[in-house]
């Protein structure tokens, strides 16, 4: 089936989903029972029923984006209008932190990611994201770093250091990306999404449509693939990428980003050193508007992703599992869907990796986390003006 064809059937769908908050970032597709194109995966079955674990519903957040767990056990969960809180899922007691910078709220801008340095225990330092207010009608992303000071149920963000930033800031307020891990090294990595400016993606005087690699103070590390070329594109690890809102590591090390592709086009990704993936110059989906956008296998120098999903899931938030909760799923993918509702387990096998099956969660997917006790968690995205469910997953039984 070619692309034009795909679009065509999928149409009326895809311009009924651009009202909606995530509207650029794909879909549900109309074609459900189609076959995929040549190198693209089909939908999958979504598991209505007889599902492997049962939900627990622990608390509501006001637009909820992202969360992590500090070492007691406690979570920090960011919400998207600026406000950060400490949340103890045992007893139901939650707090606020202060300290938090002013966020450009709007559209897919506000407050991001959070995540512990490594040495979280000795350092008390945790990275947030958010997007920043510019000159005139303008805005980007930020990475800040800050010490985490508790005081019973909240707390305080001190010495607040911007140390990233989106350049250059730009109109509208979608494609942020934002999300930021870090590896076994100590780096920090900090997905910069093209910000719905398409070509900046292969612009190395601009971060966006960027993966970056930095050392935890936000300098840049000496053996980075493009350090010789300039400050901005010595930040950056791989180029050519749309909107990326999941970042993980598997056990033997390699880095998976998924993005969100246009109509019918979302991918993960294994990210390789200096490669280039290719947006906007080739994509497996296509422009909203209809118009085609070359294969990646019209173009062998730009590297293909390991999944593409023809039927827009929507990605965000991801998690390779580890725990012992699930032992039948350690080593696989989590990825929450938007449009698609649905948490999605991927199965990897070395550098391949293929949507393993899709269970359907009723509502809109933000963030997925692994817990201490090997449980699975996820934050709903905000329900309607009812706020987003903070969900804990255990197996069935």
């Amino acid at each position: 089936m070619k692309k034009n064809a795909i679009a065509a059937a999928c149409l009326t769908a895809l311009l009924a989903a651009c009202n909606a908050p995530d509207a650029s970032n794909g879909a549900t597709a109309a074609q459900a029972g189609a076959a995929a194109p040549a190198g693209q995966t089909a939908p999958a079955t979504v598991a209505a029923d007889g599902r492997p674990f049962q939900v627990e519903d622990v608390a509501t957040f006001e637009e909820p984006w992202a969360m992590t767990f500090l070492p007691d056990g406690r979570l920090l969960v960011t919400e998207k209008k600026g406000a950060l809180k400490v949340f103890d899922p045992t007893t139901g007691e939650r707090g606020d932190v202060a300290g938090v910078p002013d966020v450009d709220y709007g559209g897919q801008g506000g407050f991001g990611d959070v995540v512990l340095h490594p040495q979280f225990a000795e350092n008390g330092l945790v990275y947030i994201s958010y997007a920043e207010a510019g000159e005139g009608d303008t805005r980007g992303g930020a990475v800040a770093r800050a010490r985490l000071e508790l005081d019973g149920n909240g707390g305080n963000l001190a010495d607040l250091e911007v140390i990233w930033r989106q350049v250059p800031k730009v109109d509208g307020r979608g494609h942020y990306g934002h999300r930021i891990a870090f590896d076994a090294d100590g780096y920090l990595w900090i997905t910069s999404s093209e910000r719905q400016k398409f070509t900046p993606a292969q612009d190395m005087d601009s971060n966006l449509g960027k993966l970056v690699r930095l050392n935890d103070d936000g300098s840049v590390p000496a053996d980075n693939p493009f350090v010789d070329q300039g400050e901005i594109a010595s930040q950056v690890w791989s180029l050519g990428h749309r909107n990326m809102l999941g970042i993980d590591f598997d056990p033997e090390g390699r880095l998976w980003v998924h993005e969100m592709g246009p109509a019918g086009g979302d991918e993960l990704n294994l990210i390789e050193r200096g490669a280039n993936y290719g947006y906007p110059e080739v994509s497996n989906g296509n422009h909203y508007d209809g118009r085609e956008i070359p294969n990646h296998d019209t173009r062998p120098e730009f590297a293909a992703p390991a999944v593409t999903w023809w039927e827009a899931i929507s990605p965000a938030g991801f998690v390779i599992y580890t725990g012992d909760q699930f032992p039948a799923w350690q080593g696989s993918g989590f990825i929450g869907g938007l449009s698609s509702q649905s948490l999605v387990r991927v199965e990897f096998d070395g550098t391949a990796a293929r949507e393993a099956e899709r269970f359907d969660m009723g509502q809109r997917i933000r963030e997925v986390e692994q817990g201490p006790d090997g449980a699975l968690w996820v934050l709903e995205d905000m329900r309607s003006g009812q706020g987003g469910r903070l969900l804990k997953l255990i197996p069935a039984g």
